[in-house]
């Protein structure tokens, strides 16, 4: 691994905490699974694994607060310092044995997300990071957006088109896409990591939060890209992410937001 910073230094220890949690439960027999308020799935490694985290960050950094997915805001509104977590982002696929899925830890700072990693243990040894002005790594290479400069070279990530119906955006969604020399929906974490690592140009994705986005933004800068809501606007908390190699970033949005 290459030095990492602080920050870094105990988001790696947090994901090797979650790692065994998730690990240990994917793929068992007796996995509960529940259905949250909002009719999406909740197992117990998503819980197990966030109370962990949150055990760990109270006794290293007693002074920071925490978000998360499964037990929400521990006072974090106005905090200077704040962790983002999401304990298995795609819960959907961890619940159906698929292995596309990553704990993502985030660092804000001042309202600005300083530091992120994404491990997704299930997929081999595969953990990504980045912190401000330090790049942004993959298993410990740094890894670079693409130089691809037209739709029509570009392969794009995305991971359903449901809610690009339930927005009304299907068409322009759709429309992007005939464009793309490619398209695969890869979905989750796993399209915004696949843009900062070069192997796919753009990806969009709607409904989200922003334990969902913390992390891969600043992977996605750190690797020489842009990342945004769909209306342009540089925010985790605009409940939609596009990320692009920057060369594509105005089209796409201007395509996207109608």
């Amino acid at each position: 691994m290459n030095a990492v910073n602080d920050d870094l230094a105990l988001a790696h220890e947090l994901a090797d905490l979650a790692d065994a949690i998730s690990l240990g439960r994917f793929r068992a027999e007796d996995l509960l699974v529940e259905t949250k308020p909002d009719l999406t799935p909740v197992s117990e490694a998503d819980r197990a694994v966030e109370l962990a985290i949150r055990d760990r960050l109270a006794a290293r950094r007693p002074g920071e607060s925490v978000v998360g997915e499964e037990f929400g805001d521990e006072g974090s509104a106005g905090a200077a310092v704040r962790w983002i977590i999401d304990p298995i982002d795609g819960t959907k696929s961890y619940v159906r044995g698929i292995p596309v899925f990553a704990t993502l830890i985030a660092l804000e700072r001042e309202g600005r997300v300083v530091a992120g990693l994404a491990s997704a243990p299930a997929l081999g040894r595969r953990r990504w990071w980045a912190a401000r002005g330090e790049g942004a790594f993959a298993d410990g290479r740094r890894i670079r957006v693409s130089k691809v400069a037209r739709l029509e070279d570009a392969q794009l990530a995305y991971g359903g088109l449901s809610g690009w119906k339930r927005a009304g955006l299907l068409g322009p969604f759709l429309a992007m896409a005939a464009r793309c020399w490619r398209t695969r929906g890869f979905g989750d974490f796993w399209m915004h990591l696949l843009v900062a690592e070069g192997a796919a140009d753009l990806a969009a994705e709607l409904e989200v939060s922003v334990w969902d986005l913390a992390a891969v933004q600043v992977i996605v800068e750190e690797a020489g890209g842009r990342f945004s809501d769909l209306r342009g606007a540089v925010r985790i908390d605009g409940g939609s992410g596009v990320s692009t190699n920057g060369l594509l970033h105005d089209e796409v949005v201007g395509m996207l937001s109608g």
